[in-house]
């Protein structure tokens, strides 16, 4: 009897640390050091879950998973989203953390984007809904109206920076968090710097989108921006380079010829005077700031520098210009000679 007692002990006590280790122990069975777990808004069935442990070759012990998801009530509170599997993780583990819904977070980091397409396939590649669901939201006036913008200027809200999401965020979730961004952004110190240029806080962003196409030297930031300013204090156009770029759809385009300065565009600030109808980019905070901290200077134009150092000469006359522009273009027409020379 003793001996019987003995066996069923060891058997039950075998059997638990069986059941202990196929609940408790490792189950993943993916070679890397984490797998990501996807389960769609319209995917949220006990079939498409296993089917996605499956092709992702996730668990090891489909069985003891659906036995416990069972247990734990799991198929009943199927959340939708992105979850991180790390290796070595139990089916215990797995089953609670998909019950309770913790979504590993996506990061969306936004720096110079230059088209609403653009920033639809970012988007795109970072959360379930695709491109064109991002870019019907940016074109829509009804979806935009609760923001106070139109889809000309919809990219004037977006501050660049990183932005925390979930996987399974909406359109209109991602827009709002960019909107409550950019209305942090906008302080009331900000908006008075704006409105002592005469600009509204979206003149603003839009002409810090040009400054951020013009330059890549910040100091010369606030010397661009007052040059541009005085332009249009004067009723000048603006006649920036970039805005050519923009129009034409071509941001490889290294330098501009006369040709092209007929573009037909609203946003040619050649052909048209003022600022142009929506941004030609991201700018930073820090070219934002640069246009609102603007030193005065009786700057009325600039050219790119004949040493070719990224910054540029800026003059009151056009005399003045003229000569420097001269310059410029003569030791560029040098630097193409050579070139071809080279080859």
């Amino acid at each position: 009897m003793k001996k019987l007692l003995v066996t069923v002990s060891v058997i039950i006590l075998v059997g638990a640390a069986i059941g202990a280790w196929l609940f408790f122990g490792p189950t993943t069975s993916f070679k890397g050091d984490r797998a990501y777990l996807y389960i769609k808004s319209n995917g949220t069935t006990k079939q498409a879950v296993m089917d996605s442990l499956d092709k992702n070759d996730i668990i090891s012990n489909k069985a003891t998973f659906n036995f416990l998801a069972n247990r734990l009530d799991y198929w009943k509170n199927i959340k939708p989203g992105k979850y991180e599997i790390k290796k070595g993780e139990s089916v215990f583990a797995i089953v609670r953390m998909l019950r309770n819904g913790r979504q590993v977070p996506v990061k969306f980091t936004i720096n110079k984007v230059r088209t609403k397409e653009g920033l639809a396939e970012m988007a795109g590649g970072k959360f379930e809904f695709d491109s064109t669901d991002m870019l019907s939201f940016l074109n829509s006036k009804d979806s935009l109206a609760k923001f106070g913008v139109d889809p000309e200027v919809s990219l004037s809200v977006i501050i660049p920076d990183t932005y925390t999401y979930y996987w399974n965020t909406t359109p209109r979730k991602v827009y709002q968090k960019w909107y409550d961004a950019s209305q942090k952004f906008w302080t009331d110190e900000r908006k008075q710097k704006a409105e002592a240029h005469g600009l509204s806080p979206l003149q603003a962003y839009i002409l810090a989108s040009i400054v951020e196409e013009e330059t890549n030297a910040t100091a010369e930031k606030g010397n661009i921006a007052s040059t541009y300013m005085n332009r249009l204090k004067k009723g000048m156009p603006l006649q920036a380079d970039p805005t050519i770029k923009f129009a034409m759809k071509d941001f490889a385009l290294t330098r501009i010829y006369e040709k092209y300065l007929s573009t037909e565009s609203p946003y040619n600030t050649y052909r048209n005077k003022g600022l142009p109808p929506g941004p030609i980019c991201t700018p930073s905070k820090q070219t934002i700031d640069a246009v609102l901290n603007a030193p005065k200077t009786d700057y009325l134009y600039f050219v790119a520098s004949s040493e070719f150092n990224g910054t540029h000469e800026f003059s009151s006359t056009y005399e003045e210009h003229m000569q420097k522009a001269r310059q410029y273009h003569d030791a560029l027409n040098k630097r193409d000679s050579l070139k071809k020379q080279n080859l």
